[in-house]
């Protein structure tokens, strides 16, 4: 079985991170969504409650798992028996930080590929802190996540209250 791993903060899951698993589960058997903990990067959104939007959000994908994790991403690729891990990139200046974090990875993990996907066009400019500055101020963030993302934002942000 060929798998895998998507590695991200997903502070919060957006439409084109939904787009490259999609896309991924084309290419591979499975693919593990991993969320990172991340703490040094301060979420606005706990590890639990990525995860439980990154599982509502890829529920119609059927060879899709999605997990959190706090160890070091080769670490939980071996975890995960994957042979690759998936990154998107949506422009050039995308590629710097990559390419060095790919190099990174083959250097700890010799036997596993780094694989670059894009967006669709439309997508390619969203991500997940632009989307907060949006929702930061009640604006609207429909075109850039799901609606559960959406709901999460403004309750989070208190716009509205949880049901």
């Amino acid at each position: 079985m060929r798998t895998v791993v998507y590695p991200g903060t997903f502070d919060p899951i957006t439409n084109g991170h939904i787009d490259l698993v999609e896309r991924a589960c084309r290419l591979f058997d499975k693919v593990v969504l991993g969320v990172a903990a991340s703490e040094r990067k301060k979420p606005l959104f706990s590890l639990e409650e990525r995860v439980g939007l990154a599982k509502q959000n890829l529920s119609h994908l059927a060879n899709v798992e999605v997990c959190g994790f706090n160890i070091l991403l080769v670490d939980f690729v071996r975890e995960k028996q994957a042979s690759a891990v998936l990154r998107g990139l949506r422009a050039v200046s995308d590629f710097e930080y990559e390419f060095q974090l790919a190099n990174m990875n083959r250097a700890l993990v010799p036997d596993t590929e780094s694989l670059f996907l894009t967006p669709a066009e439309h997508l390619s400019y969203i991500s997940s802190s632009i989307v907060k500055e949006i929702a930061i101020f009640n604006g609207d963030v429909s075109k850039f996540v799901t609606p559960s993302v959406s709901k999460a934002l403004s309750v989070k942000y208190g716009f509205t209250t949880a049901t």
